[in-house]
């Protein structure tokens, strides 16, 4: 009978240890480092993947001159650091990081007066810019698994998707969110925010 309890015990504290397992997995999809990158960010200083390093962070792809979806996109981003400071969640353990889909025309100044319309805490929204636009391509269908084709001659509008990306301190690419909301499929705020603190708390994913 003793045996059989201590078998129970140990059974139930398996079970407990389960259930309160709740590192975030890399969706199928991702679980990749995000490759090397080097731009120029809305401050004019040169940035890098190094940069990002030790912090989590929120990806996305916009651009200034866009007249549909990234409007709406950056609001809701800017709702998302507006929940984190509310909770109290420290600026040296997260930022935003928003890659330029026009880098021909997206100057640093621009990106920054773009951002700051929703007046995000100093330094917490870089903005990347000044590189080529088959860099751009590449290095969101290659890491993010998502199209941009930057404006043309004949289109001043890009194409580009409109999701959301959590990148874990090692510049792990863990998951995607619905950055706004299209049909049935709302924007997830509060899954986007616990997430973060959840990753800042469990720190980076171990395989």
């Amino acid at each position: 009978m003793k045996q059989l309890n201590v078998l129970l015990i140990l059974f139930l504290a398996l079970v407990i240890s389960a259930c309160s397992n709740s590192r975030l997995e890399p969706k199928s999809l991702y679980g990749n480092t995000m490759t090397e990158f080097s731009g120029t960010d809305e401050t004019g200083k040169s940035i890098s993947n190094k940069d990002l390093k030790g912090k989590v962070w929120l990806v996305d792809f916009i651009f200034t001159n866009c007249e549909t979806v990234c409007p709406p996109m950056t609001y809701n981003m800017s709702q998302v650091v507006n929940q984190l400071e509310k909770d109290g969640v420290s600026q040296d353990d997260y930022g935003i990081i928003s890659f330029s889909v026009d880098p021909k025309k997206d100057t640093p100044k621009k990106l920054s007066d773009y951002i700051n319309q929703h007046n995000p805490p100093k330094g917490i929204w870089k903005a990347v810019t000044q590189y080529d636009e088959k860099f751009i391509r590449q290095f969101a269908e290659e890491n993010f698994k998502t199209i941009v084709v930057p404006p043309t001659a004949n289109n001043s509008q890009a194409t580009h998707g409109t999701s959301f990306y959590l990148v874990d301190q090692n510049g792990m690419i863990i998951k995607d969110y619905a950055g706004k909301d299209t049909g049935d499929k709302k924007f997830p705020k509060s899954e986007i925010v616990e997430d973060v603190k959840t990753m800042i708390e469990e720190g980076p994913y171990k395989k």
